[in-house]
């Protein structure tokens, strides 16, 4: 499993929740196919170039949180 960084202080229960849905997701195609499974569906808001080789992905999650897969 990817590791999980929590800035958001979620609630030990929801930070669970959102842990065991990501586990699977280890390539970018399964976060975009993850995203667009769920309801409503997530599409990529943004990807930032951190260098040639590192981009984050940035989807939305809850209301107004987002995620952030580093990707590599």
């Amino acid at each position: 499993m990817v590791p999980l960084t929590d800035r958001a202080s979620l609630p030990h229960e929801a930070r669970s929740a959102l842990e065991q849905e990501l586990a699977s997701l280890t390539l970018l195609q399964d976060v975009v196919r993850w995203g667009f499974a769920s309801s409503p569906p997530r599409d990529v808001t943004e990807v930032i170039v951190q260098d040639e080789f590192t981009h984050d992905v940035v989807m939305p999650w809850m209301g107004d949180r987002y995620l952030v897969f580093d990707t590599t």
